[in-house]
């Protein structure tokens, strides 16, 4: 208990040093609601049943790691804007595209710090996770036999179908995306869950309270977003495609309870944790291994085909395998919906540079090179109507009224710093296409 309370102190420490607080008790009353819904609530951990158990000295870590991002994110990235602002007044102009942009920043100490530190704190992400992993060895154990693992058989409401025969891509194995150490299919526990875990528990201290109280905020504002604009559609088969652990699957079927809701992802950890996690949540959903190029439906069978900030971890060739088996499988009226980071044709050169900082130093090689192609073209090429396609921001859900999101929905999609970066302030951005 001694060394809790010390590592603890420690940590009070490092955020009043990190925050520039006069006081440690500062900490516990900082105004700024980034920071306080991180303080007050990440504590707290994951929600269900699935949740390890986890000493202070734990949370106290993954609190830190949680400050230390929004930090990172939120005010120091305001200097990074501040310095830039600064360098161009004293320039020929402003930079016309987000590589000139990086470039003009790369030399800069802010730049540099910013850099380092973000790095720094996203490996602090798995780091955190994976020693609460180690600490609750049986909590692994727990999940995996509530999983089911029953690979095959008749697809149900709440099914997990796994394919051993699948074959992953050459590039799967090759990184650790977004600094994940394993990638979706890591991991060297024996209970086959254990990438899941570390996804689901690192996703939670990652995302600082900006994701939603189970972090499927994204799923439940692209289903109320389908739901409120799409009112005449009455969905009986929805597909999630790259579901990892179904955080934004669930929400599908809670919004359509009528409908079967399936979670598509090619990495079976993954799939093993989600179906636990459903399960865990009391929500059927049927997951299944299947690649992206190849989907398990029918032709004119589906309703809705989405995905959640899934894209951008492709090569291009997959990215247009996908919409081409997402026309194919569509019924007629069918819709496709994709949550992702906004094109960089929309952006400023400045934000533009800001969210493609991923593609050069979180191990996302697809990155810039999915936001810079046409996402109206990628609907087209694959057979949906260009008239039919759609794009739309949104604030989250979960956080504002159903008014509030409405009026959003009702206009035009609006396209500024707040678009698509993770922040207190955070709009969701979304495209796609009707069939």
């Amino acid at each position: 208990m001694y060394f809790i309370v010390i590592s603890y102190n420690v940590y009070i420490a490092l955020y009043t040093y990190v925050f520039q607080v006069e006081d440690s008790a500062a900490v516990l009353r900082d105004p700024r609601p980034n920071i306080r819904w991180c303080l007050e609530s990440s504590m707290d951990g994951l929600k269900y049943s699935l949740a390890l158990n986890k000493k202070l000295d734990q949370k106290a870590r993954e609190r830190f790691t949680s400050s230390l991002r929004a930090y990172t994110l939120i005010d120091l990235a305001g200097q990074l804007r501040d310095d830039y602002d600064g360098e161009i007044a004293l320039s020929d102009g402003e930079c016309k595209t987000g590589e000139a942009v990086h470039e003009l920043l790369k030399p800069r100490a802010i730049f540099k710090w910013y850099s380092s530190l973000r790095c720094t704190a996203q490996e602090l992400v798995w780091q955190s996770a994976m020693n609460a992993m180690a600490e609750d060895p049986g909590g692994l154990d727990n999940i995996a036999n509530a999983c089911l693992d029953e690979p095959g058989g008749e697809s149900s409401d709440a099914a997990l179908l796994l394919d051993p025969e699948i074959a992953l891509p050459d590039y799967y194995g090759e990184i650790d995306v977004h600094m994940m150490p394993g990638n979706y299919q890591g991991g060297d526990s024996s209970s086959g869950v254990a990438a899941g875990a570390l996804y689901d528990n690192g996703l939670d201290v990652f995302s600082f309270g900006m994701m939603g109280r189970d972090l499927d905020d994204i799923g439940h504002s692209m289903a109320n977003y389908i739901r409120l604009s799409n009112p005449a559609l009455e969905p009986s088969i929805i597909a999630d495609i790259g579901c990892t652990i179904g955080h934004n699957t669930l929400p599908w079927k809670q919004v359509f309870p009528n409908a079967q809701v399936f979670g598509i992802d090619i990495a079976a950890p993954c799939l093993r944790y989600a179906h636990a996690r459903a399960i865990a949540q009391g929500v059927p959903i049927t997951f299944q291994q299947a690649s992206c190029e190849a989907l398990p439906f029918e032709d004119n069978s589906v309703d809705v085909v989405f995905s959640s900030m899934f894209l951008h971890e492709l090569p291009e060739s997959m990215i247009r395998a996908y919409f081409c088996e997402a026309y194919r499988v569509l019924k007629p009226g069918g819709v496709v919906i994709n949550m992702e980071l906004p094109p960089n044709q929309h952006l400023s050169a400045y934000d533009a540079f800001y969210l493609d900082w991923d593609c050069f130093y979180n191990n996302e090689p697809f990155y810039k090179t999915f936001r810079d192609l046409s996402y109206v073209e990628l609907c087209t090429a694959a057979g949906f109507d260009e008239n039919q396609f759609f794009q739309a921001t949104m604030p989250r859900f979960t956080y504002v009224s159903e008014q509030d999101f409405i009026a959003a929905i009702s206009e035009e999609a609006k396209f500024d710093e707040d678009t698509g970066r993770l922040s207190d302030t955070i709009t969701w951005y979304a495209f796609g296409a009707q069939k």
